[in-house]
């Protein structure tokens, strides 16, 4: 349970857009290792950590947060592309001694992190100011306030974490302008994974052209792929958001060169401090 005593008000979440998928059977680690971006080798049962599933030329279909357990693993994905993840991974398993199910369960997030973790809770792999993810009747049983889950996008927005279920359409962003090298979400040491030749020839880049940022703005959010403008100059667009934020894939070159605007709106953009 959460501690009474807790100075600080404990958040939690009900993530609805996010689903469950479990991954079992005796080769789930050699399967898993070879398609994703993050080392499942070393996982241990009770370990959570990020990854993405990307196409051959190296673009985002899938973010993954990957939670070892005894007899193989769960996946917590978008819900909307959950599906499309199975008939991924299935189309992928040919002949390995793994089986793939979507299950039911709920997905949620409390902040910010109690100490120690409490059962059925994880600290966020991307960044510890995100707080917890919790699965299972233990983390549905922990005391706290219960929040809408527009509240934990708020808290994400202000860190300037991307959330690639609502900011990357499927095959337009590669993992790294969606800051997955910042937030653990890639192993540049496990060896091969789908993708992997595009995404290690970006990191050995001297700079990364294009990166997403958090936008704060007066009002409303603008339309999702609404241009940003640095003066006259193109300087990315926006992604997902909600009222004075959103996030943006932007070109770091130009946020410099002007006040930045959308839909003759200024707007600013700022690094987060995981930068």
């Amino acid at each position: 349970m959460w501690a009474m005593t807790q100075a600080s008000p404990q958040n939690i979440a009900r993530l609805e857009d996010r689903a469950l998928v479990a991954v079992t059977g005796s080769g789930w680690r050699d399967f898993l290792q070879g398609l994703i971006s993050q080392d499942v080798q070393t996982l241990a049962v009770g370990e959570l950590r990020f990854a993405a599933l990307l196409n051959p030329p190296g673009k985002l279909l899938f973010d993954l947060f990957v939670l070892g357990q005894d007899d193989g693993c769960l996946l917590d994905v978008a819900a909307e592309r959950r599906e499309a993840l199975v008939q991924r991974l299935t189309l992928y398993r040919l002949r390995a001694k793994v089986q793939i199910a979507a299950i039911p369960g709920a997905v949620r997030a409390a902040w910010p992190a109690p100490a120690p973790v409490p059962e059925g809770w994880h600290i966020d792999p991307r960044l510890p100011a995100l707080g917890l993810r919790g699965y299972g009747e233990a983390a549905a049983a922990s005391g706290g306030q219960p929040v809408e889950a527009l509240a934990y996008q708020r808290h994400r927005l202000a860190l300037g974490v991307p959330d690639p279920g609502l900011d990357c359409p499927m095959e337009t962003t590669y993992p790294i302008e969606a800051n997955f090298d910042l937030l653990a979400g890639i192993d540049f040491k496990k060896g091969c994974f789908v993708g992997q030749e595009t995404t290690s020839r970006m990191k050995r880049r001297a700079a990364v052209r294009t990166r997403m940022l958090p936008l704060t703005f007066e009002g409303p959010a603008p339309a999702f792929g609404a241009e940003v403008l640095a003066g006259e100059l193109r300087a990315g667009e926006v992604r997902w958001g909600v009222d004075g934020q959103a996030m943006a894939l932007l070109r770091l070159d130009r946020i410099e060169e002007g006040g930045l605007t959308v839909e003759g709106r200024a707007v600013r953009a700022t690094a987060p401090g995981y930068f």
